[in-house]
């Protein structure tokens, strides 16, 4: 006779295992999957739905979201959709709703709810599924606001370019003027107030390059506990007396390639905006520390390449960055400062410096609680005999310089303080006019001076093709913008043979020198 009840048995054990295996898959699926009826219980949860709301699976049926630390319009935002779906038994797709998790986190859900219709034809339940999309979500708002200062970037560049091909003309004619001056002259006040106009003016373009990572910088090896020693006494006559600066540079070996001047710039801009965070006083702590960033991090920080940095942490104890600020925060010309107080320029000029460095900056603020700032730089293994800026003299020489620049007022001005010092000028308007002038040069040529950025020919190539008939010639690179640097196209130690505009005489002068007395290239 058949064994009914075994049967019944084996059926009802496959019945269970099959139920088990289901539990499973849905609580394996990271996905908050769920369902409801129409008085908003909960009637069936997974694991990643009970572990949002921190609590058990168990716990969740029969409850509503309200049991929960869920807001009153959460609420109803959810309890509207899912008797939507019921009520008219068509499926809802939300593209993106905004939930907190248990510990105050926010998240953004991609969710989709279809009605459950029962044996009558009703539907008085609502499935739902909802994909945590904050990981995508957070990309989307990096890309846009990187596209946002590229476009910036852009704008910033162009006017730079133009821009500090005058400001090399004016602080080179007022030089000019003031070394013809006699000591008491009337007009000397006047230059000097010229001179400073134009200085201020150059700052602001750096600013303006720096932000938009266009920026030509000039790196060596340094030593970052060094740097913030070494600031240490510039910070305390700008934070002020009712400040306590702490300086900890607990980071050993923390050896980093940047340019110097921009990178003591970027850590007076923070303790600058540490100071103005604390207008009754506080603390600022800077602090150094060795860090280290896996592929985890790097994929959620699309501009972080996972590696060893070292970290410069700019802490304030002042009244920390409103949540709606934040993203705001890097922006370029975005203050909160009343009018006069602030330009806007001073973070968004830091992220720009560290960024083109090969660093990232991020922060960490809580509203009445204070606001630190980190800046990553990446670690060099073998820091060896720290880099140091070369100080020397701005003697002249008998030298024959090949001057090309296709700004004629530029040109005048570096050919006459060039001239004053001795040199032996050949000048050409562009590169091809160069190369005439090099080809029907019976002697030798000792140096190149070229704009990197300009009709026809730039400067990379020209020296290119004269190295082909006189390999011995020298060449010093400079620009006022260039989307390319000749910095980033290959010429071993470029950061030695550029000099960024604008200058001035004295910086122009001990330039050539430094390339006509050091090593051969």
């Amino acid at each position: 006779m058949p064994d009914r009840a075994g049967d019944e048995r084996r059926n009802g054990d496959d019945l269970a295992a099959q139920r088990a295996f289901l539990r499973q898959v849905i609580d394996l699926n990271p996905s908050f999957i769920f369902a409801k009826d129409r008085a908003g219980c909960f009637t069936l949860v997974n694991q990643a739905v009970a572990d949002n709301y921190g609590t058990t699976v168990e716990d969740l049926i029969g409850k509503t979201d309200a049991d929960f630390n869920v807001s009153p319009e959460q609420v109803e935002h959810f309890r509207r959709d899912d008797l939507e779906v019921m009520d008219t038994q068509c499926e809802k797709v939300i593209p993106e709703e905004v939930i907190t998790d248990a510990s105050g986190r926010k998240h953004y859900l991609h969710t989709i709810k279809r009605p459950i219709i029962g044996p009558d034809g009703i539907a008085n339940q609502v499935l739902g599924v909802a994909t945590d999309i904050t990981a995508r979500k957070r990309l989307e708002e990096q890309l846009a606001q990187a596209q946002k200062m590229e476009a910036v970037g852009r704008l910033a560049g162009g006017v730079a370019h133009d821009f500090n091909n005058l400001l090399t003309v004016i602080l080179g004619s007022v030089e000019l003027l003031l070394d013809g001056l006699e000591p008491g002259h009337p007009v000397q006040p006047n230059a000097e107030e010229i001179r400073k106009a134009g200085e201020r003016a150059a700052l602001l373009t750096r600013q303006l390059l720096a932000f938009s990572r266009k920026q030509v910088l000039l790196p060596v090896v340094l030593d970052l506990n060094r740097v913030v020693l070494d600031g240490t006494r510039m910070l305390r006559h700008l934070i002020g007396e009712d400040i306590e600066l702490l300086t900890l540079p607990d980071a050993p070996g923390a050896g980093v390639k940047a340019d110097p001047t921009q990178l003591t710039q970027v850590i007076l801009n923070l303790a600058i905006n540490a100071r103005d965070a604390m207008p009754h006083g506080g603390t600022l702590t800077v602090r150094t520390a060795n860090t280290s960033f896996d592929g985890a991090y790097a994929s959620t920080h699309p501009d972080v390449v996972p590696g060893e940095y070292v970290t410069i942490a700019v802490s304030d104890t002042g009244h920390g960055i409103a949540p709606e600020v934040l993203p705001h925060i890097f922006e370029p010309f975005f203050t909160t400062k009343p009018p006069g107080l602030g330009t806007g320029l001073g973070l968004a000029t830091s992220y720009g410096i560290v960024e083109q460095s090969g660093g990232h900056i991020t922060l960490e603020s809580v509203p009445g609680h204070g606001t630190t700032f980190f800046v990553h730089l990446p670690r060099v293994g073998d820091m060896g005999e720290e880099s140091g800026l070369r100080v020397a003299g701005s003697r002249g020489g008998q030298e024959t310089i090949l001057l090309v620049e296709d700004e004629e007022m530029v040109r005048l001005v570096a050919s006459s303080r060039l001239r004053a010092k001795g040199y032996q000028l050949l000048e050409a308007a562009n590169g091809q006019e160069a190369l005439v002038l090099a080809a029907a040069h019976q002697g030798p040529i000792h140096l190149l001076f070229t704009d990197v950025v300009m009709p026809q020919m730039g400067g990379v190539e020209l020296a290119a093709r004269l190295a082909q008939t006189r390999p011995d010639t020298r060449v010093l690179y400079t620009s006022g913008y260039t989307q390319d640097p000749v910095v980033h196209q290959g010429a071993g130690g470029a950061e030695d043979i550029f000099l960024p505009k604008p200058y001035v005489g004295e910086t122009l002068t001990r330039r050539v020198r430094e390339m006509l007395d050091g090593p051969a290239r």
